[in-house]
This record gives structure tokens, sequence and C-alpha cells, in this order.
């Protein structure tokens, strides 16, 4: 008898937990899909829950929490001043991302307010690896303006650099010649960059910024709310990492910033929470007080005891190698399927989603009648599936001109929430995807009926062009 192969345990992977509750979803019919999404204006974020069958609207609070994270939640002291699980909180973050001092806040973007307000005066202006939507947002409020000064890869949705999140030198140097140091509080980094696709930072790139900002005297804020998905890119895809461990790597880059924020609906694994890092003192007694006017007293920043507890777990728990690699495994195995189909997704494959390019996907719709999101809710109408646009209607409108931002990127983001949904669904996902592929050229456009002041993308509307 021939004598099988062992199978080399490295070749295949496999979810490192298993599933002790299940939630039941709601299935729905294409003609209660149809009029589900008309009555949203063809907006995902309005439709109501109950009413998706597989959620990839966002990876933010909607992950699956562990054991030992519920069994946290009964750990919360609910004192108003002083709480344990904020003290827990602060001595894990100083652990593994080795910042000084810490302000928890209700989100991420809570703490974009706080770094915003103490550091941007107006006619400053903020460089970053390609904008984020509420980093930009509070950065504007705050008086000042974002400027892109990521690779020129990262805005081509076909090009395999690997780190697409990499800064252009070139670029910084020319705003320090048009603007002065003194103009530009700091540089924002995002590890990884969602609006590029998920796309990560190299260690080589970000040591070269720390050069340039040491330099010339400029901070580095990082954005770090998916920094472990960022560090598992660098282990697989950069020289000299193979062998360090994804903590070992968070670890590293964030000694080479100033600080961050982080929302830790994301990495953490947790529902809600977040917190601003720094490891200036001053910067952090303008942060604590300010946090106590728009969050709450700086040791608990507007959450719960047990929601500080739960993320100090989170964060262990992201830090992993085998939690890291079966979650960037999953998304790889979804954007395989749709390459073999023949599906135009940004390449390589990102850390949080699968991000179609609705441009390629969707060439004969002009990007005034927004194809991303004309795609968003033809893919929910087949199938119950749940996306976001991530084009020009995320972009928003020129702040000085009032005119439509126009992105190279228009995309659709499929984003995988952590812990959540098995292989099985990501074969629906793609499927569904094909179906609508199948008959994109009978796919009309959008026209937008109800505009908001800010962040748009929440609550527009829309009706068929």
């Amino acid at each position: 008898m021939e004598k099988r192969k062992r199978r080399d345990p490295h070749h295949s992977w496999a979810e490192p937990f298993k599933i002790k509750m299940v939630e039941l979803l709601k299935m729905t019919t294409p003609a209660q899909r149809k009029k589900t999404i008309e009555e949203a204006g063809f907006n995902t974020f309005l439709l109501k829950s109950r009413d998706v069958y597989i959620d990839l609207l966002t990876d933010s609070g909607t992950n699956a929490m562990s054991d030992r994270q519920w069994a946290g939640l009964m750990m919360g002291d609910e004192a108003y001043a002083g709480s344990e699980n904020f003290y827990h909180l602060e001595a894990t973050v100083r652990k593994y991302y080795g910042y000084k001092y810490v302000v928890p806040t209700h989100q991420g973007r809570g703490a974009e307010n706080l770094l915003s307000r103490i550091t941007i005066k107006p006619g400053d202006v903020v460089p970053g690896n390609m904008y984020f939507t509420t980093t930009r947002l509070h950065q504007e409020l705050a008086g000042g303006t974002f400027y892109d000064v990521i690779i020129d890869e990262a805005h081509d949705p076909a090009s395999l650099h690997p780190f697409k999140g990499d800064i252009d030198i070139a670029k910084l140097e020319a705003l320090v010649k048009k603007f002065g140091a003194k103009k530009i509080p700091y540089i924002c980094v995002a590890t990884t960059v969602n609006m590029a696709g998920g796309q990560p930072i190299s260690m080589k790139n970000l040591k070269e910024v720390r050069k340039f900002t040491s330099k010339h005297g400029i901070k580095i804020f990082l954005d770090m709310t998916r920094v472990a998905e960022n560090a598992w890119f660098i282990k697989t895809r950069e020289h000299g990492y193979a062998d360090k461990s994804v903590a070992a790597i968070v670890k590293e880059i964030c000694s080479l910033t100033d600080g961050a924020t982080f929302s830790a609906k994301k990495d953490a694994l947790v529902n809600i929470g977040g917190f601003f890092a720094v490891n200036d003192k001053k910067l952090y007694d303008e942060a604590s007080n300010l946090c106590v006017v728009y969050e709450g007293l700086h040791t608990y920043g507007g959450l719960a005891g047990r929601d500080m507890e739960a993320m100090a777990i989170g964060i262990v728990e992201s830090l992993t190698d085998d939690h890291m690699k079966a979650r960037i495994g999953q998304v790889i195995y979804l954007g395989e399927k749709l390459m073999d189909a023949g599906i135009p997704i940004v390449r390589p494959i990102g850390g949080h989603g699968i991000f179609l390019d609705a441009k390629a996907f969707l060439p004969h719709i002009k990007q005034d009648n927004f194809p991303a999101q004309t795609l968003a809710a033809e893919i929910y109408i087949d199938s119950g599936v749940r996306s976001m646009e991530r084009g020009i209607v995320s972009a928003g409108r020129d702040k000085n001109t009032g005119k439509h931002n126009y992105p190279k990127l228009e995309l659709v983001r499929l984003t995988l929430p952590r812990r959540v949904y098995t292989q099985a669904h990501m074969d629906v996902i793609a499927e569904s995807i094909e179906c609508v592929h199948d008959r994109r050229k009978k796919v009309r456009g959008l026209k937008m009926v109800y505009e908001p002041k800010y962040l748009r993308f929440f609550q527009a509307r829309f009706k068929r062009a």
C-alpha cells in the first residue's frame, strides 16, 4: 500500500477557535431586498440590520469577542474615577504598544478629535498616507488642511506594490519647502491604509519617515486602528521580519512614532472603545483635560469599566500570530475566489477586507453617477450581502470650492468582521458578486437626492439616474 505523504501543517490554516454560540440570520427574497434598498435611498448604511444576511459594512465594532473578553465584562469596576479597568488598560498599552500615557475615548474619532484640537492651529497642514474620512474632517474642523503624501502606486488598483501604504518622502519634502516645518504639527501615518484597500506601510519606509521628521522637528502620530494587520504584512512581505512575532513588530512600529489614535473596535476585537496615546507629558495633560469636556473623566473617557477590561484583553489576543494568520487568511480566501472569477479588485489583497474596483466593474457608469454606491446596492439586492462605498461619495466635497472631490479609487469595500463568518459565507459572497458581474451591463447608476453637511456617505440618499 502506498504510504500517504504527511500533510504540511503550514500548508493551510483554520480558525484558531471553536464556536459555542450562534446568532440566527434572516433570509429574504430579491423582491424584498429591492424594496428595502429603495426605501433606504440606495445607501447600505441606512438599511436595518434585520434585513441584512451577511454584513460586511464594516469591521468596526462588529467582531466576535472571546470567552475571556466576555468574562472580563463581569470584572467591570464601574467607579466614576480611577477604575481598576483603566489601570489594566493603561498597563496593557504600555506593555504591548510602548506609549507612556493613555487617554481612553468612546471610539477612534474621539481620539482624533483630541489630537486635532491640541495640535492643529488654523492654517496648519497635515500630511498623511491617504485621507480617512473622520480623520480629515477633524483636522479640517480644527483649521488644518490635509495633504496626501502616499506613493502613487496606492492610487492604482492594479499595482502589485507590496506596501502601497508607504509615504513618498519627496512629497513630504515639497510640503516642508512650501509651508515650512512649523506649519506641520504632525504627520499622520495610517496602519493599514483603509481608503487604499487595507494596504500596509513597510517598516523600512516608516524608519525613513522618522529620520525625515527628526531632521525637521515634526511629530509622527499613528492611526493604529489596524496596526496588528499591518504587522502581519511586514512579517510576511518584508525582508528580515519573517521570524519576528506580530507583537514584536507592532512594538517596533509604535516606537517609531510620538503617539497614536486607536479605534479598539477593529484590532482589539471589542464593540466599543478607543484611546489616545502619547509620550509627551504636556500633550497628555492637554488631552486628558479636553477629554473631560468631550468624552468623560480621563480614567474612563466615555466607556464603562467593563468595556476597558474587554479592550485590554482584546489587545493581547489581537497580537497573537495564530489569530492574525486566520484573520488575514480568510480575507485572502475571498479575494482569491474573486480574482479567479475575473472580478476586478484592489491588489495585492489588503488586511481587513476586499475592495472591488467599481470603475472597472461598471465602466459604463460615470463617476458622477456613483458607480461604487450603485454596485454596493446591486450586491445587496442580489444576495442580502451588505457592503459599503469608498469612492466619490466618501471623498465628499472640496472645502473651498464646494465641488465633488474625484478620487482615483472608486471602490466597494467588503469588510470582514473578525471571528464572525465561516468559509461557506465567503463562498456565498463570491457567488453573489459573480452574478452581479455577469449582468453588469444592465446596471444603471444613481443620483444623489439628499446630502448631509458632514460625512455624507453615512446618511446621503439616492435614486436611480
